[in-house]
This record gives C-alpha cells, structure tokens and sequence, in this order.
C-alpha cells in the first residue's frame, strides 16, 4: 500500500486522523510512520496532548498490521485489544510513531492462524519521537477477524 493510499483510507474511515492532521511519512514491509503537528493536538501546557499522542501510536501500529493484511491479499476487520503508552517526555512540536511489529517472528503464526480460524491476534510496538528523539513507547495487541464475503461482518 502507498503512502497516498493509507492517507486517503485514514481520512476516508478514521475521522479523528484527520481532525489531527495525521500524515504518512513512511510505509513499508517492516515499519510505518505517521506524524501529526502540534497545533490540532496541543494541550492546556502547550505540549502534546497525551490522548493525542496515544492515539497517533495506536494509528501507526492498526495501519502497520493493515497494510501487512493488505500486502497478504488479505482483508479482515482489526481491532485493537488492549494497549499501553509510556510517556517518557513532554513533546512540544510536530511528533511522529514508527511502528514495527513486537517480534516479526510471530508474523507467519499470525498469518496461519487467521487462515485457519479466521481470527488472530498480534503485538505490535511503536516509538513516539520528536525531532528524531525518542519521547514515548506504545505497545498494543491487535485482533484480525475475518470478514465474510456478504455483509463484512466477521465471521469468527
């Protein structure tokens, strides 16, 4: 998937990427980054605003495991389970979130299991920077259910 298409599937069905001007910097097999400016997510102390940053995280990892569904050939409704932020810093300018998967190794498990149940589930990590600097760590579990092929519905 491009970066212009993941753009265009983030405003078209995930409106608050758009209220936070969320852009696509970088997608590609292994990692994604997106990146926000400051101004639509910025807090009462003029630094990012924590929900802001949580969700610019859990963004980059939904469309990390998107993209690697699509690249599959593969189409599921994703849900994320459950998630932790740290944050390490305040971020006081445009921030972005690379995310990669929790251990790439799990990543063919994942694929058989959803092939074979219709449903799987991942862990995907993401680093929140600022200006090349590390500022938070997310980590979240992700869940793929199959979609039937009438009502796109899951179907486990």
């Amino acid at each position: 998937m491009t970066n212009d298409a993941l753009q265009s599937y983030l405003r078209d069905h995930i409106p608050l990427s758009q209220a936070m001007q969320v852009e696509v910097m970088t997608v590609d097999a292994d990692a994604l980054t997106l990146q926000a400016p400051l101004a639509p997510n910025i807090n009462h102390r003029d630094t990012v605003f924590g929900g802001s940053a949580s969700a610019l995280a859990i963004l980059s990892a939904w469309s990390l495991v998107h993209t690697k569904l699509k690249a599959e050939g593969l189409t599921a409704r994703l849900v994320i389970q459950s998630n932790t932020v740290h944050y390490d810093q305040p971020i006081a300018s445009a921030f972005q979130s690379t995310a990669v998967l929790a251990d790439p190794d799990n990543w063919s498990r994942f694929l058989a299991l959803f092939n074979r149940k219709g449903k799987a589930r991942i862990t995907v990590a993401a680093t929140l920077t600022e200006n090349g600097q590390a500022a938070g760590r997310f980590e979240g579990r992700f869940v793929a259910l199959r979609m039937d092929d009438a009502g796109g519905q899951p179907s486990a």
